[in-house]
């Protein structure tokens, strides 16, 4: 029996639930029949061991060897990945855990509005920072100027720690903002340190000695790329009368979004006059499709069908194609 293929995903919050839709929705069902375990199946994938863990402990277990493969913020993945190159990042916006990582300062500090007015804040001593993001946090101050904060770890809520006087600012996670501005804070415009979303990562000695690693990484690279291209398009069937398929391209080629991928898809309808119809498929984007029925309806087609994509698969995802030349390096 091959070795085990053991794929991180988070275990609490909507990172997690959104992860999970991910998968489904993709094809790649996590099978979890006690909500309170910590070990899962993909029935799809036989040979991989899904685990639940706390988001920020995916990438320690990535980095560390003790799981292949996982799914986690881009934000904590930056900030525990460690100087050694062991996480690899194949797919870095999963489309769903959007937030920023901010530097955020008191409503009442009227006088800074720029990373540059926080240099004389402090009058004289150094600015205590509180944030769950020391690394990141250091490396931007001192891009900034401010090499020498002092920086509070912390856990938990931190929106209080300016209130209560224990850190004079914070570096926090934003989403909506409502949060900050509940408790009389306002972020800096040129205080984004990260802009992060889910990404998938994984260990990169393992994806270079288990060739099942590997191939699971590449199954989960093609799946969710070919899934989250198809949801951005559909495809749109239609008939069209013209003597030949060559006359019933040229028309469509003189209109601007319904070129199709690589160009239409016409076949013959057989009609039952014997008249020369031919049926015309092609992907167009969501955003497009009003345009695109109109082009269609402006050249002679009619009897449009419009249908969902699940999937379109590339020759060779360019993620793939990173993975690969990452893992030559």
């Amino acid at each position: 029996m091959p070795p085990e293929i053991r794929l991180a995903l988070p275990s609490k919050g909507r990172l997690a639930e959104d992860a999970l839709a991910l998968l489904t929705d993709a094809g790649l069902r996590v099978h979890k029949p006690n909500p309170r375990q910590l070990i899962a199946t993909i029935p799809d994938l036989p040979h991989v061991s899904v685990l639940f863990q706390r988001a920020s402990d995916i990438v320690v277990s990535v980095r560390d060897g003790s799981v292949d493969l996982g799914i986690t913020g881009g934000d904590v993945v930056a900030e525990k990945r460690g100087p050694n190159g062991e996480v690899l990042t194949l797919l870095d916006d999963l489309g769903f855990g959007h937030c920023a990582l901010h530097v955020i300062v008191p409503e009442t500090w009227t006088h800074v509005a720029t990373m540059r007015d926080l240099t004389g804040t402090a009058r004289g001593r150094r600015l205590r920072i509180a944030t769950k993001f020391p690394t990141l946090t250091a490396r931007f101050l001192e891009d900034h100027g401010i090499p020498d904060a002092i920086l509070i770890p912390a856990e938990g809520t931190l929106e209080v720690a300016p209130t209560i006087g224990y850190a004079d600012l914070i570096v926090d996670l934003v989403s909506s903002g409502t949060t900050i501005r509940d408790n009389r804070l306002k972020t800096l415009p040129d205080g984004l340190i990260f802009d992060s979303r889910a990404w998938l990562i994984a260990n990169r000695a393992a994806l270079k000695t288990h060739p099942g690693a590997l191939q699971t990484a590449r199954t989960l690279i093609e799946t969710i790329t070919a899934h989250q291209r198809a949801t951005e398009n559909v495809l749109v069937i239609a008939n069209m009368r013209g003597e030949t398929p060559e006359a019933v391209a040229q028309k469509i080629h003189t209109q601007t979004v319904i070129g199709g991928l690589q160009g239409p898809t016409i076949a013959p309808v057989f009609t039952h006059d014997g008249t020369n119809w031919f049926s015309i498929s092609i992907v167009v984007r969501k955003t497009q499709l009003t345009q695109a029925i109109g082009e269609l309806r402006a050249i002679g087609g009619s009897g449009v069908i419009v249908t969902p994509v699940t999937y379109i698969f590339e020759e060779e995802p360019e993620a793939y194609r990173r993975m690969v030349q990452a893992l030559e390096k």
